[in-house]
């Protein structure tokens, strides 16, 4: 892909924008306008990219640049955009390197402004800006936030995560379309009194990556999340909850306008039979706990389930496919991902996981993968499952 820099304090975010889609994957080329250069040197993106940087149409006219740069990119973003930059774009204007790029280009292209409130809030930015979206550009839009000489208010270059998160967006076939998906995410935690708690080592962070996975495919995606630290991917729907009654009740009402259920949380199968209305204290009688069981969620989604897709996860120490087939089986599931959660690196706290994809027909296992190749993968096969179109 390739991203163009423009002449903004902005710039120096761009740095950032650059590295996260190298950590994506991404093959960038940079173009930088002049004013861009004033900011961030050419050698910061070359030395990100490992890649010449380009900020002349004409340094190079045997190659001719801004033809190559144009035909070769897959999505053009232009990160930090500025009033000019805009205009210049929206009026067609290719008198600069990154100006004849865009209109070299016949692929996405993502604008990231970011000016001061007066200069985004100008109806001839406005005007621009409704005239490169009729054109197909996808605006990601600029935040309220600080601004260069002490200033506050809108024009602040949206976060970096957001606009890496609005590329891959971009580039995910979305064949997961109009799908409206229920994921549950994290742990749950049990009281004991006002203070101390049952739970276990879930982090949430596989459920986030299935959510931003499906978001990503054209999903209309709804977190139900346990409590967790874990990173909200951008533009989640997330409905915190604490207990496992809590996350119950939020399942149970969004079931019937689900059309795929992920139940990737660790939900808590017992909680404390009595709840201390006040902290416990040390010097007491040594107490003991009497659990009773906390409602399945899986079981009874799976007794309500007409046309869903329900998938559930089983988190395993031994045996693992056994107890996803037995699960597959008794929780009326589609499909069951058992997740081994009893070695170094992998499961509940970790980057990755060792899985197997279990349906009633078929047990795929899988080599250890990052979570989110996890998601990806995940979400193929219930596409595939479900009958969807895959690329």
């Amino acid at each position: 892909m390739v991203v163009g820099v423009s002449g903004s304090i902005a710039a120096y975010k761009a740095a950032e924008v650059v590295r996260g889609l190298i950590k994506q994957g991404a093959i960038l080329r940079i173009c930088m306008t002049e004013s861009a250069t004033k900011f961030v040197g050419p050698a910061t993106f070359g030395a990100l990219t490992g890649e010449v940087v380009h900020t002349d149409v004409f340094a190079e006219p045997h190659r001719v640049v801004h033809v190559e740069l144009g035909r070769w990119a897959e999505v053009f973003l232009v990160c930090g955009a500025t009033a000019s930059t805009l205009s210049r774009l929206a009026g067609g204007s290719g008198e600069d390197i990154l100006s004849a790029v865009y209109l070299m280009c016949r692929c996405p292209v993502l604008l990231a402004p970011a000016m001061h409130t007066e200069m985004w809030e100008h109806v001839a930015t406005q005007r621009n800006v409704a005239q490169l979206k009729q054109d197909g550009a996808l605006l990601i839009d600029p935040e309220v936030g600080d601004l260069a000489s002490g200033d506050f208010g809108a024009g602040r270059l949206a976060d970096p995560a957001v606009i890496v998160e609005a590329v891959v967006d971009a580039l995910t076939t979305k064949d997961l379309a109009g799908v409206n998906v229920l994921v549950t995410a994290g742990p749950t935690r049990e009281a004991l009194d006002p203070v101390r708690f049952i739970s276990n080592r879930s982090t949430g962070r596989m459920g986030f990556a299935l959510a931003r996975e499906a978001k990503r495919r054209g999903a209309i995606v709804t977190v139900v999340a346990g409590p967790t630290s874990a990173l909200v991917p951008p533009g989640l729907d997330v409905i915190r909850v604490e207990s496992a009654d809590e996350m119950f009740r939020e399942c149970l009402d969004r079931f019937e306008d689900t059309d795929v259920a992920v139940l990737n949380a660790a939900v808590a199968d017992w909680r404390p039979a009595y709840v201390a209305e006040q902290k416990v204290k040390k010097d007491e009688a040594q107490p003991s706990i009497d659990l009773e069981a906390t409602r399945d969620i899986a079981a009874e989604l799976g007794r309500k389930k007409g046309r869903q897709f329900l998938v559930l996860f089983a988190a395993e120490t031994e045996e693992m496919v056994a107890h996803a087939k037995l699960k597959l089986v008794s929780k009326n599931a589609d499909l069951v991902v058992a997740n081994h959660v009893g070695r170094p690196d992998t499961g509940f706290d970790s980057e990755t996981n060792d899985a197997a994809i279990v349906s009633a027909t078929d047990v795929e296992a899988l080599p250890r993968l990052a979570k989110d190749d996890l998601a990806r993968m995940i979400w193929d096969r219930i596409a595939e499952q479900r009958g969807a179109p895959l690329d």
